[in-house]
């Protein structure tokens, strides 16, 4: 997008002890600040754009990203004191909560992979690496050394190009996401795919897709998820959009139950998580 701002900027820690959504990691990990994902209207759902981080950069949410420059030297001594205090065997990690950690600034700035490296040096025994980004494809190598101790949870919110051109334009498609799961679960990574929240779908194409490239897969919604009930998704405009795309009858509670027990069918039980708890360091 033209006029997006590209910063650097310093930041004071790296872990940040988590809660509430979140509660089943002992930390989350933001390597930068903002979402170019967010941009142009991609992404209308996502509450992080109604909290004050979002006031970090000028301009609307999407037009501006800051990388925290010094992350992975902090997180590398951060991780180190977690080993002298005999920590690290019970650490949890999630990475990234609030931004994605393979946005197009990763290209230049290499954080995340970073970190990863910090990772490798220090290891955890948990981490968890979210993003919508097929750009993850790079640091396989550095995944597998982390061994069982990482998952790579893909969010992929529907299994219709359609639907994703029409709510998150600026993600990649839906055959490159799940493309991505194929490759990483290939290699010997441990691969989720979030349903995060759900969009409009067909429950028995998504099925077939996700049972091929993931090891688990995770449905989240936007009166689950939200932290509010669905207030926060409310407030961001998201029934007025879905009645505006003709999509009025998917947003509610229960509209996930279909693909939920299509998933379930297919994928088994063990396989299939909902909500919170499938965002867990299990």
């Amino acid at each position: 997008m033209a006029g997006r701002s590209y910063i650097l900027r310093p930041a004071s820690r790296a872990l940040t002890s988590t809660g509430g959504f979140l509660k089943g990691f002992a930390f989350s990990l933001n390597p930068y600040l903002g979402c170019a994902f967010g941009a142009a209207g991609g992404c209308p759902f996502c509450y992080v754009r109604m909290l004050p981080v979002a006031k970090a950069g000028q301009g609307s949410w999407g037009d501006w990203v800051i990388a925290k420059s010094n992350l992975p030297e902090l997180l590398e001594k951060e991780l180190a004191a977690l080993e002298k205090a005999g920590r690290s065997a019970s650490a949890t990690v999630f990475m990234s909560s609030a931004t994605d950690p393979y946005q197009g600034f990763e290209r230049r700035a290499e954080l995340t992979r970073r970190c990863l490296e910090a990772f490798a040096r220090h290891p955890i025994r948990r981490l968890l690496v979210h993003t919508r980004s097929p750009m993850v494809e790079r640091d396989i190598d550095l995944i597998l050394t982390l061994g069982n101790r990482v998952i790579v949870s893909m969010t992929l919110e529907t299994d219709d190009d359609n639907v994703r051109r029409a709510i998150t334009p600026t993600s990649p498609s839906v055959a490159r996401r799940l493309e991505t799961c194929r490759r990483l679960r290939e290699a010997g990574v441990f691969v989720q795919i979030a349903i995060a929240p759900m969009l409009p779908n067909h429950p028995g194409h998504f099925a077939e897709l996700v049972d091929k490239v993931a090891d688990r897969v995770i449905v989240d919604t936007y009166f689950d998820g939200d932290g509010s009930g669905g207030r926060r998704s409310r407030a961001l405009g998201m029934a007025q959009l879905y009645e505006r795309l003709g999509y009025a009858e998917w947003f509610r509670p229960g509209a996930e139950f279909d693909l939920i027990a299509t998933l379930k069918a297919h994928l088994g039980n063990e396989r299939v998580l909902f909500s919170r708890d499938g965002f867990s360091a299990v």
